[in-house]
């Protein structure tokens, strides 16, 4: 009974990636249609939100075939294999080293940026929650550039020691992370803080966050088997920040579609994600730092 329920549940929401796109993309343009109040009927109404929590589920279940579908299909095309004949191009592609570099500069870059916005915000508008998103940013700007630092600059002697240090240090930044988290949780549920995305924007953010913890947790156990610290510190801080999309999209979701006499239901959610979030974070933190100790201990002794 058990493997027959499984079957079934393989069958229905674990789609090839064709029938995926067939079914995604037409429920989602057809929910779009109905929220914009283009059509008024009840029945079709409801028939439009069950389509697209379908659609969203198959997708996200589907996102890495859907992805490899698209990617393969390309790779055929002749302007495709002109662009890959570049060297830069070929190695995003093929070279996770490569492709984890390149994002750790973007990430880097989008984080100073968010730093000197949230900060300079909170100076002039004395808000507490933007300085409490400032110092976030900042501690993730610091592990970044810790990282970059390490990857621009290592030397050709370098050993798994200089890694494992680095390591060990983004683990202590994780601290600051937890931190500025708490002070994020403690406004969003004391002071009705919290994030907002406009109009139908809140179903695109909740389709990139789900998309991001779920790839952060395959890079996470996926990068542990190149043994560089390095690159394991930068998945780290890409599932630290997955996570707390996921709370951003938790508050902006119950700020835009919570009644007036949810407001208990808002302060319970918001603890316990925002706690839960937390704990995440200071598990990582600790682990990071206690394997590292423990690495550059062995190394020692050896």
């Amino acid at each position: 009974m058990k493997e027959k329920i499984l079957k079934i549940t393989k069958k229905l929401f674990f789609l090839p990636p064709v029938p995926t796109l067939v079914i995604a993309i037409p429920s989602f343009a057809f929910v779009i249609v109905v929220l914009a109040g283009r059509i008024k009927s009840p029945v079709l109404e409801y028939i439009a939100y069950l389509l697209s929590a379908y659609a969203f589920v198959i997708s996200v279940t589907g996102i890495f075939k859907i992805v490899s579908f698209i990617r393969n299909g390309f790779t055929e095309q002749s302007f495709i294999k002109r662009l890959c004949s570049i060297t830069i191009v070929d190695k995003l592609i093929h070279e996770n080293t490569f492709r984890t570099e390149i994002g750790l500069y973007m990430g880097f870059c989008i984080n100073v940026v968010y730093v000197i916005f949230k900060t300079s915000m909170g100076i002039y508008y004395r808000s507490a929650w933007f300085i409490s998103l400032g110092v976030y940013y900042l501690a993730l700007a610091s592990m970044r550039f810790l990282l970059i630092h390490y990857i621009r600059f290592r030397k050709q002697d370098s050993d798994i020691k200089d890694e494992l240090r680095r390591y060990r240090m983004c683990g202590c930044l994780l601290f600051l992370i937890n931190v500025a988290l708490a002070g994020i949780t403690i406004l969003a549920v004391k002071k009705n803080a919290g994030f907002s995305y406009p109009g139908y924007l809140v179903y695109v953010m909740a389709m990139y966050a789900f998309y991001s913890v779920v790839t952060a947790v395959i890079n996470l156990v996926k990068y542990r088997k190149y043994g560089s610290p390095v690159l394991s510190a930068a998945k780290v801080i890409n599932m630290s920040t997955a996570l707390v999309s996921i709370f951003s999209l938790e508050t902006a979701m119950l700020a835009q579609f919570g009644g007036e006499n949810s407001e208990s239901f808002r302060l319970v959610m918001t603890s316990l994600t925002g706690i839960g979030v937390s704990l995440i974070v200071l598990g990582m933190a600790v682990f990071m730092i206690v394997r590292a100790n423990s690495l550059l201990r062995n190394s020692t002794a050896d």
